[in-house]
């Protein structure tokens, strides 16, 4: 009888265990997701549970872009082509916005859309996104799409 009871102690223990990485895992991935979706500071007041309070910023500059074409290049593409070329792209330009006092708003299909001057207060948030959108011009004319190499790509770009 008391082997029984260990062994029903042990399985529990493991059971116990087993869950509490999984719910450590997927505790990781909905502070990712949130930190992706929002601002570091809004983030992590609502990990918290504190109130945001919502802000008012009379100053920003926004940065909008497309592919030119991008319908027609994506209908030389598999699905699977489509998302790489896009992730390549999105990559790269990440990579070269950390350069800048900007925030990511976000992409949606070929439309990339950053801010300079929310959510933190930058007094040069013009000449932060000008330069930034003169950096991505620059290297969307060197960017290969993998699987269409002499296609150019060609951006427009907003502000």
């Amino acid at each position: 009888m008391f082997q029984m009871l260990e062994k029903y102690s042990n399985n529990l223990e493991e059971l116990i265990r087993e869950r509490t990485e999984l719910l450590d895992i997927e505790r990781k991935k909905t502070e990712q997701l949130l930190n992706r979706m929002l601002p570091s500071s809004v983030a992590e007041k609502l990990k918290l549970g504190l109130a945001v309070e919502p802000e008012e910023f009379s100053e920003v500059t926004i940065y909008f872009s497309d592919i030119v074409g991008f319908t027609t290049i994506a209908a030389h593409c598999t699905p699977v082509q489509v998302v790489d070329l896009l992730n390549d792209l999105y990559t790269c330009f990440d990579a070269t916005i950390n350069a800048y006092n900007v925030y990511k708003v976000e992409t949606i299909g070929d439309a990339y859309m950053v801010v300079s001057g929310l959510p933190v207060r930058t007094p040069d948030h013009a000449e932060q996104i000008a330069t930034m959108a003169l950096d991505l011009l620059s290297q969307s004319g060197h960017f290969k799409v993998r699987h269409l190499p002499g296609v150019p790509l060609q951006l427009r770009i907003g502000l």
